[in-house]
């Protein structure tokens, strides 16, 4: 398969898509290539049959804020599409997507040319062109925008703008295990806990977001200094020692969940440098976005996106002018 495309995008995130819409809107013929199996990336959404039913986690971000005008507005739209709902449990100014977190990203992949299932491997120049290499398939573009995690942009790129590669690769990274646990019925507890030490950092009742129905579900991160401690080990180890150490964390009576399952995110919180910019080589036609190069929120990878783009656009104006 032999794709081509005015801009090429890798990475089917916040980010990614936040750029490809804002191109796509001014008429460039964009393709985005991701390698996940849908939407989601970081607002990743699991579902699982328990008991019959198909139930929901966000096991990845657990809600957003918007704070940026720009954003607002966007957040407004997903809202006014039934995509988004405040959650006021995690706070004034939280939001989360709804049925799940992933559903904005749906939203905006739907409007887009985007290819799941596509591991960009290999980017090399192609004449005056770009050459993205994702398994079988080539894709060709005048313009290529990264927008991946910072550890995977610093192997992509290390031979073709090693600058971009450098600044990815001293990006430091914290890991998260999620767990995601279903109990019979309700624990006696709060929505959310947030914690700024021990082993949990954050628990949540995923079953008492908007849009969310059925089986009692709990999603439970550990902090970065646990998940560290535990980096190598079995998911299913991981997922018992996280529910112990969130029942000594919350003091509820322990409880036998009947669905118990973890992942392992191991780019989840990046060490951004708040309010720095993407960055965009106007004559290789080729830049870098995500939240790495903003701030380590939603927020700021859309933004970072987004900024991305109008860089993209204001060089194709200057080039014509």
């Amino acid at each position: 398969m032999d794709g081509q495309a005015d801009i090429l995008i890798i990475g089917g995130g916040m980010a990614g898509l936040s750029a490809a819409t804002a191109l796509a809107q001014t008429g460039a013929r964009v393709t985005v290539l991701d390698k996940g199996r849908g939407p989601g990336g970081r607002m990743a959404a699991r579902r699982v049959a328990i008991g019959g039913e198909q139930v929901s986690f966000d096991h990845g971000a657990q809600y957003f804020t918007a704070r940026d005008p720009a954003f607002r507005e966007a957040v407004a739209g997903w809202e006014a599409a039934g995509v988004a709902a405040r959650w006021p449990a995690a706070g004034a100014d939280a939001w989360v997507g709804t049925p799940g977190m992933n559903a904005p990203i749906r939203a905006m992949a739907e409007s887009l040319d985007v290819r799941w299932n596509m591991r960009a491997e290999r980017l090399c120049r192609d004449g005056a062109r770009w050459r993205v290499e994702a398994g079988e398939a080539v894709f060709r573009a005048a313009t290529v925008l990264v927008a991946v995690p910072a550890e995977q942009a610093a192997v992509l790129l290390a031979d073709t703008a090693p600058d971009f590669a450098a600044r990815a690769a001293s990006v430091t990274s914290a890991p998260c295990w999620a767990v995601m646990a279903s109990f019979a019925g309700p624990l006696p507890l709060a929505d959310t806990l947030r914690s700024e030490s021990g082993p949990v950092s954050w628990a949540a009742r995923n079953s008492a977001k908007p849009g969310r129905a059925g089986a009692e579900t709990w999603v439970i991160h550990a902090s970065p200094a646990r998940s560290r401690e535990l980096i190598d080990r079995p998911k299913d180890e991981v997922a018992a020692l996280l529910l112990a150490d969130f029942f000594a964390a919350t003091g509820a009576p322990p409880a036998t969940p009947v669905h118990l399952d973890a992942h392992r995110w191991l780019y989840a919180q990046p060490e951004a440098r708040q309010g720095e910019g993407p960055l965009y080589d106007p004559q290789l036609r080729i830049g870098i976005a995500g939240d790495w190069l903003h701030s380590p929120r939603v927020e700021g990878a859309w933004l970072s996106g987004r900024a991305l783009a109008q860089q993209v656009l204001q060089e194709r104006l200057a080039s014509t002018s």
